[in-house]
C-alpha cells in the first residue's frame, strides 16, 4: 500500500509572523487595554466592598490605578451609601471602557 503525502494548505492567517494583520494586532491591543482598565476598576470595587486593608501596598496600587482611570467620572453619583457610591462611580467608567474599547476594536479589526 502506497501512501502519497499531500501537504495541507497553509492557513494564511498563521503563516504571517506576528499573528495577523496590523489591523488585527491593533484591535487586539485596544481590546486588551479596555479589558485591563475594566479589570482594575472592578478589582478596586471588590476590594473596597470587601473592606480590604487600605494600608496594604497592593490595595493602594489598585486604588491608584483605578483613580487614574476614573478621574473623569469622580463623584458623578453622590449618594449616602458609600459602597453603592464607589460601585457606581467606578463601575460606570468600567462599563464605558469595555463598551467603547470593544466597539473601537471591532471597527479596527474590520479594516
Amino acid at each position: 500500500m502506497s501512501h502519497s503525502f499531500e501537504p495541507r494548505p497553509v492557513d494564511d492567517r498563521h503563516a504571517r509572523s506576528g499573528g495577523g494583520t496590523p489591523a488585527q494586532r491593533t484591535a487586539l491591543i485596544i481590546h486588551t487595554l479596555a479589558d485591563l482598565a475594566a479589570a482594575f476598576l472592578g478589582l478596586w470595587i471588590l476590594l473596597y466592598l470587601l473592606e480590604a486593608n487600605q494600608g496594604n501596598v497592593f490595595v493602594q496600587f489598585v486604588k491608584g490605578v483605578a483613580d487614574s482611570l476614573a478621574w473623569w467620572a469622580r463623584d458623578i453619583f453622590t449618594m449616602d451609601i458609600e459602597g453603592l457610591r464607589v460601585a457606581l462611580n467606578y463601575g460606570l467608567p468600567a462599563a464605558i471602557y469595555l463598551l467603547v474599547g470593544h466597539l473601537i476594536a471591532g471597527r479596527v479589526r474590520s479594516l
